[in-house]
């Protein structure tokens, strides 16, 4: 069976994995304040940290975990049928470059841009759907 060719779509994909672990790690960096008998338990009594900064980051990984199977799917499937290219490799990026911008933009507390940025993540995700199911 011949090797797939490296696609855009996979050089973005692995990107995201970036953007995922950095998130991870912001996340857990900042909640130290719930002790270190919590962070190592497990965590049978859901708390909070208090840092209003790890609360919104919490969710911003929280946020990017129900779009990021979709873009793993898509960059995939993109890649194994052939259709890598195009409007997908835009679709990608956007998506991508929407996600690192939202997890600044969340953590400062910023509303309504937070929404829009969001939106254009979801309008890349569309672009690669399209060009898979064309």
């Amino acid at each position: 069976m011949p090797a797939l060719a490296m696609t855009t779509e996979i050089t973005v994909l692995g990107w995201s994995v970036v953007l995922l672990l950095v998130q991870i790690a912001l996340q857990a960096g900042t909640s130290a304040d719930l002790g270190p008998a919590y962070l190592f338990s497990p965590r049978d009594v859901p708390r909070e940290p208090g840092s209003l900064i790890s609360r919104r980051l919490k969710r911003a990984l929280d946020n990017l975990l129900e779009t990021y199977p979709a873009f793993i799917a898509l960059a995939l499937a993109l890649t194994v049928s052939g259709k890598a290219g195009g409007i997908a490799v835009t679709g990608a990026w956007l998506y991508l470059g929407a996600r690192v911008v939202f997890v600044i933009i969340y953590a400062a507390g910023i509303p309504v841009i937070r929404t829009l940025v969001w939106v254009a993540s979801i309008v890349g995700l569309v672009m690669m759907l399209v060009r898979l199911m064309s």
